[in-house]
């Protein structure tokens, strides 16, 4: 089985191919470009360097957020234009989900955290038993919320993503359970662990067209936002 996989949900752009139990090749980028100036180079370089016919993939796993969304929806038209052209199912996994199968085989709770601004995070909390198992799905909280979540659990916690540096120290502050931070080669969104999850999720049928793909925002957009507090909706 040969997947290609995308995550452009965050600061980091990364694109892989896997076949089998496998990493081919991944390419990431994590500095001072723009996703549409980044993803789909990368992904060219890959194919360049791997031979590889993209006509050859079973499908292409794609991080489908939540996360920024300009990120999301270049991501999201990058594997839907793939899926069209190439005729090729998607997977759609969502990002933190991804993120939580880079600490494969860790022990206690798995908290990955992006910064999704105003004092709140895109999260999930994940454990590793003898499977991978989504203890509590994808949500958009505030962090206050998430460390009493982590302090009922009363189980050590190992965090990533870039929702640490913004939050680290109020994590520090009000955690009352023993945690880490995952080390830098592990700490951010990878193409490798969405193609991995995403072979999971295609031997299990969990994939749709490149015509169904939708990213899952979890949260109104920044203008969305503005114009429905403007128009009295939300508080």
């Amino acid at each position: 089985m040969r997947i290609l996989a995308l995550d452009s949900s965050g600061l980091v752009a990364t694109v892989a191919i896997l076949e089998d139990d496998q990493t081919i090749a991944e390419y990431t980028v994590n500095y001072k470009k723009t996703h549409s100036q980044t993803l789909l180079p990368m992904l060219d370089e890959i194919v360049k360097m791997t031979g590889y016919d993209l006509q050859t993939i079973d499908a292409i796993a794609v991080a489908g957020g939540p996360g920024s969304f300009t990120g999301l929806r270049i991501g999201s038209a990058t594997a839907k234009g793939l899926g069209l052209a190439l005729n090729k199912p998607l997977i759609h996994v969502p990002t933190v989900d991804g993120m939580a199968y880079n600490l494969f085989g860790n022990e206690g709770l798995i908290c990955p955290i992006m910064d999704a601004r105003r004092n709140q995070v895109y999260t999930g909390i994940y454990r590793f038993q003898k499977t991978f198992d989504i203890v509590e799905e994808q949500m958009a909280i505030s962090v206050q919320e998430l460390i009493d979540k982590l302090n009922q659990y009363g189980e050590k916690v190992t965090f990533l993503g870039d929702g640490v540096p913004a939050y680290q120290s109020q994590l520090e502050e009000g955690l009352q359970v023993e945690y880490c931070f995952a080390p830098a080669h592990v700490n951010r969104q990878s193409a490798a662990a969405v193609g991995a999850l995403g072979m999971k999720y295609f031997v299990e049928g969990k994939m749709e067209t490149a015509m169904e793909h939708q990213p899952d925002y979890l949260r109104l957009s920044q203008a969305e936002r503005e114009r429905a507090e403007k128009n009295g909706k939300i508080s």
